[in-house]
């Protein structure tokens, strides 16, 4: 009896070893399988270190390099006219997934999807009614965020008064915008709001023109979604001694005594997310991804502990439940705002 116990044990011992070492060689063949696979990015003009959400792409690269060991690259567009060129770049070279980083990329990634239809392709921040097979739009309701923030800035004001800068007025904008401005008349209807788009991403010192100009108007607290542009409003809030609300990364380091929270939208996540599914061959185009508080696409920064009081994020928390359960629906357009109501 001991003996063919001992045998039964031996081919337990066998049939586990054969499903450990299967299982080894699954975990070798998907790493090869990701080590052949890339994915790469084009910015828009930002560039990838603006601060913004450019950087957070790439940082969403990294990470999938780090975790899943895919290649990445990126290429840096210095104006409009390079997209198209740049896209042609990444599939001459053989590019498993190319990245478009930004709404403005959307006619050149359009173009190049439609031309090339066995090329895998994604885009941030734009969505088409009827998107190609081989097309991922990705878009983010960040006017949820900018609503938290926007009631940040409307219970810390001190002078009743804060300010908005806009990059370039578009529907991406607006949303951060609207969603600001109903953040701030939730927490409190009289303040005014200031508001100016600057009709650029990269010129940082018009940023800093018009955040000087609010300052010294009134406003104490401005928040900007205007990419390289909100350097200027940093540099300003720092000079002035004012409060700045950063966009899209936790841009607390930029200024940290200045810096009341940021507005995060979290393009790093969605990139590493369609990354995994790359290289799981789950990868499936032909539709828009939305990110929102519910999906932990948006928030405000981890670092806004620093200056907003505890009792004011227990109210950001308090909204944001009311947010992902629908009892509050942040509006994204001067249309929706118009019969925003505080609730």
């Amino acid at each position: 009896m001991r003996k063919r116990k001992n045998m039964r044990g031996v081919g337990m011992m066998k049939r586990f070893s054969t499903v450990l070492v299967f299982m080894i060689l699954l975990g070798f063949a998907a790493t090869a399988v990701a080590a052949h696979l890339s994915i790469a990015m084009i910015t828009d003009v930002g560039g990838v270190n603006d601060q913004s959400f450019n950087q957070s792409a790439w940082e969403g690269h990294q990470r999938a390099e780090k975790e899943l060991g895919v290649k990445v690259a990126y290429i840096e567009s210095r104006q409009d006219a390079d997209y198209g060129p740049n896209l042609e770049t990444l599939f001459d070279a053989g590019t498993d997934l190319i990245w478009g980083i930004g709404f403005k990329m959307a006619d050149a990634v359009l173009e190049a999807a439609t031309n090339n239809f066995d090329q895998k392709y994604a885009i941030i921040d734009f969505a088409w009614e009827n998107t190609p097979d081989n097309l991922i739009g990705v878009v983010f309701k960040a006017e949820e965020a900018s609503f938290l923030v926007g009631y940040i800035a409307g219970r810390m004001t001190k002078t009743g008064k804060v300010g908005f800068i806009g990059g370039m007025s578009f529907p991406v904008i607006w949303g951060f915008e609207y969603g600001y401005r109903a953040g701030v008349m939730q927490a409190g209807k009289d303040i005014q709001i200031l508001g100016q788009y600057a009709e650029s991403f990269t010129d940082a010192a018009k940023g800093k023109s018009i955040a000087n100009s609010m300052y010294q108007q009134g406003a104490d607290i401005v928040f900007h979604a205007a990419g390289g542009v909100g350097d200027g409003l940093i540099e300003a809030a720092k000079e002035q001694g004012k409060w700045a609300i950063g966009v899209d990364r936790d841009q607390n380091y930029l200024a940290p005594d200045n810096v009341l929270t940021s507005a995060m939208k979290r393009v790093d996540n969605a990139i590493f997310n369609i990354a995994k599914e790359l290289t799981e061959g789950k990868w499936q185009g032909g539709h828009t991804v939305s990110y929102g508080l519910a999906e932990g696409g948006v928030d405000i920064a981890p670092t806004s502990s620093t200056h907003v009081p505890a009792e004011i994020l227990a109210e950001v928390e308090a909204l944001k439940a009311r947010i992902i359960a629908g009892e509050i629906v942040v509006p994204f357009s001067k249309e929706t705002f118009a019969s925003f109501e505080v609730k």
